[in-house]
């Protein structure tokens, strides 16, 4: 039996291991298009591979996928996180999990993950050929087998020492095909293929903001903060970063993820609005009048109520209050606008900007049109998909991974 995944990433990965664990007598082949496998698992996480999140309640843990949830359920009693984790760790992957729960490599570096499994294919003599771009798949009821269109891309060496890329096209055969080919391009070939596919737009960015006086703050980072954008009903807690184009971290990405669709249609231009603290407006107001009273001599600018002194005269700044005002001479009035700023800060989004380690799409290949117990395709039998080229997509954390390794172990395991 002739299996071939196409894409040789997490996923990619994932189901060949499983397709020759549970089916040892299969010869399985991984084609990547490009010239490296797993190019996205070595930039994950900053170069340390968040494999997963420490979430073994199938409950929660379908709520941190955006899209996908109900799907992922049923997968998830398949495999889930403490499958990951025993999986990784019986293979001498030593993992660790930190204090927002997502786990690592105890090395801290991705390349430990991209280690293991090359090891596994070469134990299990998995053939990969990169440089190796499907660009059609067609299925014939005669042989009841695929054949794969692959375009293959060399490079051939030159007397004078220069390069030169060549191309040819290769028919690929194939019994059982696993496509894991991540977040769909436009000029997918499964395009050509009669399912329904949702538009691939982008999810987990960073928002651009055209504010020179906050870009200045660039490198600032913020815990507990709550962001929202103003025309939708989303709402996100969590860390803030002040990035040298706008707002970015945990707490962006997130609502990012959450209204990925809503943010594409409206080209990226929005409003949101920021409390820079989990402090009620009341409570800020007993708090600055306090000041008054017990340090009434003292300029503001020299009290930073918690925060970097810089983000402090900023908040003055855009509330128009002098800095050097002492805190007797600063009014009611004044107070009410710099906790209107803290609580209420609102910022015009104009774009965003992706992330290459969390770079992730929704869309791709509509659940509908796959067996979730299988992933099987339900109109072509024996074709299989795992990973981020179905419309499921999760927020930041270790949880695509997740749905990778999922989906991958799904896809190799019930094959036959």
């Amino acid at each position: 039996m002739d299996v071939v995944v196409v894409g040789g990433g997490a996923a990619g990965f994932f189901a060949a291991l499983s397709a020759k664990e549970h089916n040892p007598e299969f010869n399985v082949t991984i084609l990547e298009k490009s010239s490296q496998t797993l190019s996205k698992v070595k930039i994950s996480g900053g170069g340390r591979c968040n494999v997963t999140h420490s979430c073994f309640e199938i409950s929660k843990l379908v709520s941190y996928y955006p899209r996908g949830e109900r799907f992922l359920k049923k997968a998830f009693y398949q495999f889930q996180p403490k499958d990951t984790i025993h999986w990784f760790q019986s293979r001498n992957v030593l993992l660790k999990t930190e204090r927002d729960n997502r786990v690592f490599p105890e090395s801290d570096s991705s390349q430990t993950i991209i280690d293991c499994f090359l090891s596994e294919v070469r134990k299990n003599n998995i053939s990969i050929q990169t440089s190796s771009e499907v660009k059609q798949i067609t299925f014939t009821d005669d042989s009841k087998k695929f054949a794969l269109l692959v375009k293959k891309n060399k490079r051939d060496s030159k007397i004078n020492g220069n390069t030169e890329n060549s191309q040819m096209d290769e028919i690929i055969s194939a019994d059982k095909v696993i496509v894991t080919t991540g977040g769909m391009s436009k000029n997918s070939f499964l395009f050509k293929l009669d399912m329904k596919i949702n538009q691939p737009v982008a999810s987990l960015f960073s928002f651009n903001i055209q504010d020179k006086k906050l870009i200045e703050l660039k490198g600032l980072s913020f815990i507990g903060v709550s962001v929202k954008i103003n025309e939708l009903k989303n709402k996100v807690k969590g860390d803030l970063l002040i990035t040298h184009w706008g707002i970015s971290g945990p707490s962006i990405l997130e609502l990012s993820s959450l209204a990925a669709r809503s943010l594409y249609e409206k080209d990226y231009i929005f409003k949101v609005t920021i409390n820079w603290s989990d402090k009620k407006p009341e409570e800020w107001q007993n708090y600055f009048l306090g000041l008054k009273d017990k340090i009434s001599k003292q300029k503001i600018k020299n009290h930073n109520a918690g925060w970097a002194n810089r983000f402090w005269v900023y908040l003055l700044q855009k509330t128009n209050i002098n800095e050097d005002k002492i805190w007797a001479d600063v009014s009611k009035k004044e107070i009410n606008r710099l906790i209107q700023c803290i609580c209420q800060d609102e910022y015009l989004v104009e774009g965003k900007t992706t992330c290459k380690e969390e770079f992730v799409t929704c869309g791709g290949v509509d659940l509908s049109e796959i067996n979730h117990n299988t992933m099987e395709s339900k109109k072509y039998k024996g074709l299989y998909f795992a990973g981020e080229v179905l419309d499921i997509d999760g927020i930041t954390g270790g949880f695509n991974f997740q749905s990778a390794w999922t989906t991958g172990y799904i896809a190799g395991r019930l094959m036959n």
